[in-house]
């Protein structure tokens, strides 16, 4: 009997030692977390956030992300209503509970032992959010037991504030928005401060099952989370009934298909300022993406909004021509607008700084600014005539002018590049030495191969636009050198300043008053008084223009330039096919011309009259554009152009005489004579 006694006392000792023996370790095991825990210290929030783009006035104009599109908003930010909504339906004891609701815990566990699952979610905040952050949404044990312990470590060493301000921030709502920023923005077009308790309780009804809750899939679904949202807030009085009854009859205005669409006002543009934000800050381009970077441009959306519109007006929808345009601040180098190609969707490719094309003629004001500078004048008179030139190799190279025409005769330096003379310009090119073009264009900024040899006078080296831009920017400015670029500031998503431009004055790198002269030359491209043995280059669009421009066009088989400023603003525009199919069609061939002069009317409607600084050292002289000497009273037409002082013509015009007096054979023969040695040269050697 005492045996069995025994053995009934140690039977009913191992029925209370045994549950004793497990809670107990239970606690050294929970005691084993909190403390592992503890030595490991706060996990990292840090999470992927939309980096967010400005135009100069402030205004955002883009964004990107990485994975997941997600605005990150301070809890303060965030509409009470959402905040409410979301505790009523996902943890009404969120700010009771040290991460767990026990309570919960234990009717979920009951539920998926029956059912033999884990279909049953009885996850606190903190647990979704542990989820969200580092781990897998897949149901197994394994990630339960980490998101536990991750849950612990977030609940230790971050406020709940901290906690439920990281959840809304993170949560998924569907359609690509994660956050509730980007996810009322996406549903409502509004900021999530401003929600309203019907729009609010709309929106924490999604993440339970995005796509079956949401508005947009599945509206009865939605509604009938709403009212269980709305009914919840009641239960715990959030609101009182009569909020549920007008909140759940409330229409909502959900936003259009269009204003969903996360279009950028410029993507070339936002592509350009991600690839040297990312150089700027040593960064990969994806890593910029999701910082919750915060980009401050020089895009002016206004002059964006002008040259889309006004390359959409001109080029015809159907063809398969390409843009690349570029619009530059010359003091600063900042790009103010640019254009890529005709449709970002279908190629993203930026034609404006990466296409490398042949400028044509476009590239001759870097080597008259050559020419300037080696003793040359507007008034520079050379023969211009079909002319074979044999080389130092013993090849012949024989350049043409643009149909065939020639004025077989002297021409000035001012005509010659109004009329864009081809002969005129290797001529001046194989007299200064094709070295002294290549190395003057790398004054310009020129980077890339550019061959020592008499064709680059007309442009037969591949460049880009925003080289050709920047070149012409530092012609604009009075000479300074400058960086052309699209990223002003860079603020991270602490608020720290982690880079801003430098804004000290840049370094003055070309001669001020070869720099003028060449200014005032290429105004002559829209001037009718330099029209010679043809019309000058701009005359197709000098009607359009509403102020004195300087500029150049340039055109190859395959690609049509125009390139010009004033002194606020320079615009270089290049239309060609990507496959370098020969333009053919006569309107084609004027689209870059037109969608210049329209765009530059545009951009300078509300701006005063400017004038191109006069440097010192320089002068003014009325000049007959024929003859290159002084202009009389009785030449037909005359220009004011501008020297270096003491280089200008002293002698007057005497081609145009009154009609009884002709001019003497002898004179002529005297003028001829006194020919200046620099054109004897040219005539000896061409």
């Amino acid at each position: 009997m005492k045996s069995i006694l025994r053995l009934k006392g140690n039977k009913y000792r191992l029925f209370y030692l045994v549950p004793i023996g497990l809670l107990m370790l239970g606690f050294l095991l929970l005691g084993g977390v909190y403390f592992v825990s503890f030595l490991m210290g706060p996990p990292e929030l840090a999470n992927d956030q939309n980096t967010i783009y400005y135009s100069t006035d402030g205004e955002i104009i883009g964004q990107d992300s990485g994975a997941e599109n997600r605005n990150w908003a301070d809890l303060e930010d965030i509409s009470p209503h959402l905040v409410e909504a979301t505790l009523a339906i996902e943890d009404r004891h969120f700010y009771d509970h040290n991460g767990f609701d026990l309570q919960r815990i234990v009717g979920a566990a009951i539920s998926d032992i029956r059912s033999l699952s884990l279909d049953e979610g009885a996850s606190t905040l903190s647990q979704q959010y542990a989820r969200n952050l580092f781990l897998t949404h897949d149901k197994t044990w394994a990630r339960k037991l980490k998101e536990a312990f991750y849950t612990v470590r977030l609940e230790m060493y971050y406020t709940k504030d901290e906690l439920l301000e990281g959840y809304l921030n993170t949560i998924y709502y569907g359609h690509g928005a994660y956050g509730a920023e980007t996810a009322s923005r996406h549903f409502f077009d509004k900021p999530a401060s401003d929600l309203t308790l019907a729009e609010a309780s709309m929106l924490a009804a999604i993440p339970k099952g995005p796509s079956y809750y949401s508005p947009f899939n599945h509206m009865e679904n939605a509604k009938d989370r709403q009212r269980r949202v709305l009914s919840s807030m009641r239960e715990i009085n959030f609101i009182s009934g009569q909020a549920y009854y007008l909140s759940s009859r409330e229409k909502l205005a959900f936003t259009e298909t269009e204003q969903r669409e996360n279009v950028s006002v410029a993507p070339y543009f936002q592509d350009a300022a991600l690839n040297e934000a990312s150089g700027i800050l040593d960064l990969d381009a994806e890593k910029i993406r999701s910082g919750g970077y915060k980009i401050h441009t020089t895009l002016d959306k206004q002059l964006q909004d002008q040259l889309k519109n006004n390359t959409k007006n001109e080029m015809a929808s159907g063809s398969s021509i390409e843009i690349g345009a570029i619009a530059l601040n010359p003091d600063t180098g900042g790009i103010r607008a640019l254009i890529g190609g005709k449709n970002y969707t279908e190629s993203p490719f930026n034609r404006a700084t990466s296409a490398k094309r042949m400028p044509g003629s476009a590239f001759k004001p870097f080597l008259y600014y050559a020419a300037l500078n080696n003793g040359y004048t507007p008034a520079t008179m050379l023969m211009s005539k079909p002319t074979a030139f044999r080389l130092e190799d013993g090849e012949v190279y024989q350049p043409s002018n643009y149909n065939g025409y020639y004025a077989n005769e002297q021409i000035t330096l001012a005509q010659a590049l109004a009329l864009s003379d081809n002969v005129y310009a290797v001529k001046t090119n194989l007299y200064l030495g094709p070295d002294h073009l290549a190395n003057t264009a790398e004054t310009f900024g020129f980077s890339g191969d550019l061959p020592a040899v008499p064709s680059l006078a007309l442009g037969t080296a591949a460049v880009t636009v925003e080289e050709m831009v920047t070149g012409y920017g530092m012609l604009a400015n009075g000479g300074h050198d400058i960086t052309s670029h699209t990223v002003a500031k860079i603020v991270d998503r602490n608020g720290n300043t982690v880079f801003e431009r430098n804004r000290k004055e840049s370094d003055q790198v070309l001669d001020a008053q070869s720099v003028f002269v060449l200014s005032q030359l290429m105004t002559g491209m829209f001037d009718r008084s330099l029209d010679g043995y043809m019309t000058v280059t701009g005359s197709s669009i000098a009607d359009q223009l509403n102020r004195t421009y300087a500029g150049k066009s340039g055109t190859t088989e395959t690609d049509s330039w125009m390139v010009g400023y004033s002194p606020s603003l320079v615009t270089g525009i290049w239309t060609g096919y990507d496959d370098n199919k020969q333009i053919t069609k006569t309107r084609e061939e004027a689209y870059a011309k037109n969608i210049w002069a329209s765009f530059m009317t545009d951009a300078h409607e509300d701006i005063g009259k400017e004038k191109f600084d006069i440097p010192s050292g320089v002068t003014g002289v009325p000049i007959d554009p024929k003859s290159g000497k002084r202009a009389t009273s009785y030449c037909d037409t005359s220009r004011v152009m501008y020297f270096k002082e003491g280089t200008e013509p002293r002698e007057h015009c005497t081609i145009h005489m009154p009609e009884d007096q002709g001019q003497p054979e002898e004179e002529e023969k005297n003028e001829k004579e006194e020919q200046g040695l620099f054109e004897k040269v040219f005539d000896t050697l061409f």
